[in-house]
């Protein structure tokens, strides 16, 4: 049995010497010189190792390295032995790279491969970490706050961010998954799918066209991911550009529900005025104070939160009124908020702004009545009445194309303004619509 495997049994102790085959020349030219290489690297490490017989199972005895080694190999069988010294002399022979390795480790008993790593100078790598969402959640957050340090964030923007993060951080707890592996790209098309339908089920969901801002968002982050090289590509599909949507354009009041709301106003009626006349974002009209109304040139000048215009409105007469009884009335300091909470004397939050309004609207019969929507008719307005795009992206700190896409295409009283020029105005050639208005219906009979 010794003999079949190789072994030579030495008379006087009970085990037997490891000795290689020698090869013949046909068996050498079929296993190619990569053979004869290793034996090269053999021969440059002083090793002799043989098999002993210790009960019922194996170890190897011998010099590796100049050292003497007696290491158990914890296993009885002389084949599988026999394989295992021949794999740990390849491996001390490669070093400490040699692919072998793990291999050993997982075989060998835990004392054996520690020896013998420790001669080879074999150092485990490092296993690779898992990455988690929450890994990515903590370095997207520090790269907004520096961007907010930076003043190249606004913390309104960064307040958005996080309630998209919060709804899939959500939607990441039911299914259970937090490695970004498994992040993929229909793991997010199904977050999509949950959060539409999340949306839906409030109020004033106005058809999840929220929808494309949280997939922007998201974007954002995974972008974030790919930078970091957390991942390799951004499983997140846009859909569209937030606010881009053919069926979401402007939402003016018309002038019965204006009438309505003024009616309705109440102790509401500054803020009503101000968010009429001068258009702002909610998050701007908050927080403006009393040192960017200029009572002498009847202007409100102001650096906007969202891009970061200077804009410079005239004050509308009625607003103007307004605003200087609520001066006489509080006489406030030049860095105080222009609105406060009617109900706190407090000032008013965005979200305080968000719910007065849509109260307002509930009293006065007018639906959905949002800060955003005066934002709208002030566009509309200007536009009905003569002003260019370029007037109106002045005045709403917006850019011409926003204007163009946004307010012009979609509303009534553009469309009724350019069917009177149509109708009224002589052009090329002068409009016969009255003429033919007044022929006889045989002049259209076929």
């Amino acid at each position: 049995m010794l003999a079949g495997n190789g072994l030579q049994h030495h008379s006087r102790r009970k085990s037997a010497r490891l000795r290689r085959t020698r090869a013949t020349r046909k068996e050498i030219g079929t296993t190619g010189i990569g053979e004869a290489n290793r034996a090269d690297e053999h021969e440059s490490v002083e090793m002799s190792l043989k098999l002993q017989q210790r009960g019922n199972r194996l170890r190897v005895v011998g010099t590796l390295g100049g050292k003497f080694l007696r290491l158990a190999l914890g296993t009885g069988n002389v084949g599988a032995a026999s394989t295992l010294v021949n794999r740990i002399e390849r491996a001390v022979a490669e070093g400490g790279t040699s692919a072998l390795w793990p291999e050993l480790k997982r075989m060998l008993p835990p004392r054996t491969f520690e020896t013998l790593a420790t001669i080879a100078n074999y150092c485990e790598a490092p296993a690779e970490k898992v990455l988690l969402w929450a890994d990515l959640l903590a370095a997207f957050t520090l790269e907004m706050e520096q961007r907010i340090a930076l003043d190249k964030l606004r913390d309104s923007t960064w307040e958005r961010y996080q309630q998209t993060l919060s709804a899939f951080e959500t939607f990441l707890a039911e299914q259970g998954v937090f490695e970004l592996r498994l992040m993929n790209r229909a793991f997010l098309e199904s977050f999509k799918v949950w959060r539409r339908a999340k949306i839906l089920e409030k109020k004033f969901s106005r058809g999840a066209g929220s929808l494309a801002l949280d997939a922007a968002i998201l974007h954002r982050v995974f972008a974030a991911a790919v930078e970091n090289e957390m991942i390799v590509k951004n499983p997140v599909r846009m859909e569209g550009r937030p606010g881009d949507s053919p069926e979401s354009g402007a939402q003016p009041f018309d002038g019965d529900e204006l009438s309505k709301l003024r009616r309705h106003a109440g102790s509401d009626l500054l803020i009503f005025l101000l968010l009429r006349w001068t258009g702002l974002r909610g998050s701007d009209a908050v927080r403006l104070t009393w040192q960017e109304v200029s009572f002498e040139s009847k202007e409100i000048e102001r650096v906007t939160q969202k891009r970061r215009k200077k804009v410079v409105l005239p004050i509308n007469l009625e607003l103007l009124f307004a605003l200087e009884a609520e001066q006489t009335r509080r006489k406030p300091g030049p860095r105080e908020r222009v609105l406060i909470n009617p109900a706190t004397n407090r000032p008013l939050t965005r979200p305080g702004l968000y719910r007065r309004m849509l109260a307002l609207g509930k009293r006065a019969g007018v639906a959905d009545a949002h800060p955003h929507r005066f934002r709208d008719t002030l566009a509309v307005d200007m536009l009905s009445r003569g002003a260019s795009p370029y007037d109106v992206a002045k005045v709403l700190a917006d850019t011409i194309d926003t204007i163009e896409r946004h307010y012009a295409p979609f509303t009534k009283e553009l469309r009724e303004r350019v069917r009177s020029l149509m109708d009224n105005g002589e052009g090329l050639s002068k409009t016969e619509s009255t003429n033919i208005a007044q022929q006889p219906d045989s002049t259209w009979k076929m």
